[in-house]
């Protein structure tokens, strides 16, 4: 067994925990002794690796991907690491670099970069080699484990051995984790895991928006590799390679009694007789897989429903006419003030309002239920815990905000010190333990590229850089998803089809679980059931204008999981990019709604991708429309669901800009996204305003551009671009009352210091400007439902509620991201605020709401609610504004908003200080090109 690890700081931070009852047996001694019995993997350490020829950034790429490298653990490694934490070699060796920014970025210089990140050159000199393996006993592939963070370099001399070698590194590193979410993408994980709540709801989110059978997965399979020509024969053959690489690690592992614990801990093997057995993997796996990540970070749209209601309850509250002003001005297609990509003035129209809207199917009022999802319950599927999770994933599976997150910062060479472009960019997937991305450099016949790639998907780099090149990607989410009326005939189960009255198609899923050492919860089970049409599954069921309808929700890349890989492939092909042209022409391969970026030593490019469907002429795609031939995509064919789609060139698109920021803001003028709140503050502000100040100075450097992304992944954003403007308004006359001027003073004081939320010092613990950070996190829903709901009534401040959440603070576990997620500040009402309160005072607003809100549009009214709602905020305690849970106690401010890796496996790590930044992060500057 590999060495564990010292006690870290990290370790330090550990809250105890309650052990689960196995780990406090007396023999716990015992049984790890017994464990360290069978031999690890074995691995020879030395041999000669050097540094890549073929590297021409100049020693100047660096990445970073916590917690660590190694998702794998062995049950004595499991045991060890939950009685006295221990760690597994590289299981947790990049958390402390990566956390350590939030402290140290503000001294950052260029030749300081690397103690935050790893150095991402091609290679590994001779005497950093940690190990090297020839997986499988093949001579033609050779993974290379370096030992700062034992990253695997994996050189094949044919290109199956390469791609074999991807399978097996990607097993040693991630086998557990990639197993969960292949049931996960199944609906099957309760079956596989374990019962608890958690699980029940994950696999009910994700099952609802893809419930394919085997049959489905194997026909994506099909598709995407016979319309790819030699390309498609290719990914094939590769992936093919990959799951042997992957299955001989399986057997190597279960022969040599080193797989993951977690199979012994949810009853799979046996820790003293090795019997049972862990599965194969198959081809059917990555697309189960590869629908899991689609849905979690590249489809963007739905939602149609939601914001119907919310427009009959504007309708209901102002009238036709002014309701419908009111919620296109809450709903911001297309603001003028919004922080944009692509912000040369360039227009790119998609999903425009149109002038006479065509076959909408609003529901009738109060018609609307949400279709089940789960029957037949038993045991422990029966609890509330168990029926709370399935009303959570419900909501989270239907609601248009979605995970929109990563960000990216890219400036051209003509504003750099060097006069080579500079990125600092990368993607925000969450933590978790082990991480959902993985590390690795891959080189072989057509191959070349390190970076980051979802666990199991890994036979290429998704995300990072080639020999002269790097890349990245934020969720865009424009709008691909369409909300259809199904019109229903005969009963509940039959819908007209182009005139014909033709049966759903019924797809069921059947879990069962028992109590196990890893999951305690009770027997039980269920059965989730999902009925399908030519038009998607259904969703809701309502009745529109008297008929009874299905809502059912068609999405362009349902069925096509697995077509992107084509585009990957060419984004790790050297012969193939080799410029911002080839690498436009790579990304349009790939159907998730993303935006693209590329930088080498001379360009910068950007690219908006995701497969946008032409709709009918006068289809507002905002809104459910009829399920008629008139307002179906153009050219559809339900058997393929194949249509036709937007042109490149409609896409947002550029090459060499000034800059660009992304942190998932609008694209670019005139092209709507699907998220609301895209207006006049965003998270996006954050990243331009710095980057635009730095391009305006010149002379940008590496450090510089991640110092501004460390800035603004600290930084408050109500605090600093709507704060300012709420205390003008309080400030407008003297305050008088000694609690509010107390508060305001601190406010300020924030303000002044730069609207932060940063620690003391380093492993403090404690925020700077404390209290004011807790009456703002108190404060800003009390005085949104107070500046909003008196205007809008309760009916119409709740629906848009459920178009957009109010806030999304790092301490908001109500957020849509959930509490402990880093992730912050992406959905919440700050652009209504900002332009409501600029309205009353009487500063000019480009795209204002439709009326004014805090106090009726009087000043001083407005002035009354805010000083009465900052009085009741301030006078919340510290236990009041933070109430604790798992992890952390009641008043704890850091605490509530740390950071947590959370489990996917046995091993546990430590709580590191808020930051809202991208989880894999490339900065890179490449000094010259092939």
């Amino acid at each position: 067994m590999p060495r564990c690890t010292p006690r870290t700081t990290l370790d330090r931070l550990r809250t105890p925990r309650r052990f689960p009852k196995f780990l406090k047996a007396a023999s716990i001694c015992v049984l790890v002794a017994g464990l360290l019995s069978p031999l690890t993997q074995a691995a020879a350490a030395g041999g000669t690796a050097g540094l890549a020829a073929n590297d021409y950034c100049g020693g100047q790429c660096s990445d970073i991907l916590p917690p660590g490298e190694n998702g794998n653990a062995t049950l004595a490694q499991i045991l060890l690491n939950q009685v006295f934490g221990t760690q597994p070699d590289h299981a947790e060796d990049q958390l402390g670099p990566y956390s350590n920014l939030a402290a140290g970025y503000s001294t950052l210089t260029d030749d300081k970069i690397n103690t935050f990140f790893n150095d991402a050159s091609f290679g590994v000199a001779s005497d950093q080699v940690a190990s090297t393996t020839k997986p499988g006993g093949r001579t033609d592939v050779t993974i290379v484990r370096d030992k700062k963070s034992g990253v695997p370099h994996i050189t094949g001399t044919t290109r199956y051995g390469t791609e074999y070698g991807a399978g097996y590194a990607a097993a040693q590193d991630r086998l557990w984790l990639m197993d969960v979410f292949r049931h996960v993408g199944r609906g099957q994980l309760t079956s596989f895991a374990g019962g608890a709540p958690s699980n029940q709801g994950l696999e009910q989110e994700f099952w609802r928006n893809a419930p394919y059978t085997e049959a489905d997965l194997q026909a994506q399979i099909d598709s995407a590799t016979a319309n790819a020509g030699a390309r498609g024969a290719q990914a094939l053959a590769d992936a093919n390679a990959y799951l042997d690489g992957i299955n001989s690690y399986i057997d190597a592992s279960d022969s040599g009694r080193y797989f993951p614990g977690e199979y012994v801990l949810t009853g799979h093997k046996d820790a003293i007789t090795n019997a049972g057995t862990i599965d194969h993997f198959k081809l059917t796996d990555l697309v189960a897989l590869a629908s899991v990540i689609g849905a979690l970070f590249g489809s963007g749209g739905g939602g149609e429903v939601n914001n119907a209601l919310s427009l009959l309850a504007a309708q209901s509250q102002y009238g036709v006419t002014e309701g419908t002003k009111v919620w296109e001005s809450f709903r911001e297609r297309n603001d003028p003030e919004a922080a944009l990509t692509v912000h040369n003035g360039e227009s790119f129209p998609y999903a425009t309002k149109p002038d006479t809207a065509q076959g909408e199917a609003l529901p009738d009022a109060g018609s609307v239920a949400q279709e089940p999802l789960v029957y037949d319950r038993t045991g422990s599927a029966g609890t509330a815990k168990a029926t709370g999770a399935s009303a959570t994933a419900a909501a989270t599976t239907l609601t248009s905000a979605k995970r929109g997150m990563s960000n990216a910062l890219v400036v051209s060479g003509k504003a750099t010190a060097s006069g080579h472009p500079i990125a600092v960019f990368g993607p925000q997937t969450g933590y978790f333990a082990p991480q959902l991305l993985m590390l690795q450099e891959i080189q072989g016949p057509g191959l070349s590229a390190r970076g980051a790639s979802f666990a199991g998907l890994s036979m290429y780099v998704e995300l990072g850089r080639g020999q002269d090149y790097s890349w990245s990607a934020t969720t865009s989410g424009q709008d691909i998803i369409d909300t259809y009326a199904v019109e229903l005939c005969q009963d509940d189960y039959h819908y007209l089809y182009h005139g014909t009255c033709i049966a759903m198609d019924k797809v069921e899923r059947t879990n069962s679980w028992k109590p196990t050492t890893a999951d305690g919860t009770a027997a039980g089970s269920y059965r989730m059931q999902v009925y399908r049409t030519k038009y998607g599954p259904v969703e809701y069921r309502a009745t529109v204008g008297g008929k009874k309808v299905a809502y059912t929700t068609l999405r362009s890349s349902y069925m096509h999981e697995a077509d992107s890989i084509i585009g990957f492939q060419m984004l790790n092909d050297p012969d193939y990019v080799k410029s911002p042209g080839t690498f436009q022409s790579a990304v349009q391969h790939i159907n998730y709604t993303f935006n693209w970026f590329y930088a080498d030593s001379a360009h910068t490019a950007y690219y908006n991708r995701g497969d946008n469907p032409v709709r009918a002429s006068g289809v507002d795609a905002e809104f459910p429309v009829w399920a008629q031939a008139a307002y179906e995509w153009q050219n559809w064919d339900p058997a393929t669901n194949t249509a036709a789609y937007t042109p490149a060139s409609a896409h947002p698109n550029s090459v060499d800009q000034d800059y660009y920021i992304s942190w998932n803001n609008k694209q670019a003028k005139d092209y709507t996204t699907a998220p609301w709140g895209d207006g006049s503050v965003h998270r996006g502000n954050l990243l331009e305003d710095r980057v635009k100040k730095l391009v305006a100075a010149g002379g940008v450097t590496r450090s510089a551009l991640t110092r501004a992304m460390a800035d603004a992944a600290l930084a408050d954003l109500r605090a600093e671009d709507v704060l300012p403007k709420l205390l003008q308004v309080v400030k407008s006359s003297p305050v008088t009352d000694t609690a509010a001027a107390a508060a305001v003073t601190k406010l300020s004081d924030w303000v002044t210091a730069g609207a932060r939320r940063k620690e003391t010092s380093a492993g403090s613990k404690t925020y700077a400007n404390a209290d004011a950070i807790r009456i703002l996190d108190a404060w800003w829903p009390l005085m949104v439902k107070a500046e909003f709901a008196p205007g809008l009534g309760t009916d119409l401040y709740t629906a848009f509620t459920a178009n957009l959440p109010i806030d999304e603070s790092p301490s908001a576990a109500h957020g849509p991201t959930g509490a402990h997620a880093g992730s912050s500040f992406q959905y919440g009402w700050w652009s209504y605020v900002d332009k409501d309160i600029r309205a009353v005072l009487g500063q000019p607003v480009q795209g204002g709401l439709a009326q004014k809100y805090c106090g009726g549009g009087s000043l001083s009214a407005c002035r009354d609610i805010l000083i009465s709602t900052l009085k009741t905020a301030a006078g919340l305690t510290a236990a009041q504004v933070y109430p604790g849970d798992d992890q952390c106690s009641a008043g704890d401010q850091w605490c509530a908003d740390s950071i947590v890796q959370r489990a996917l496996g046995g091993i546990k790590h430590g709580r590191i200080t808020w930051q809202n930044r991208p989880t894999y992060q490339q900065v890179v500057e490449y000094t010259s090109h092939r």
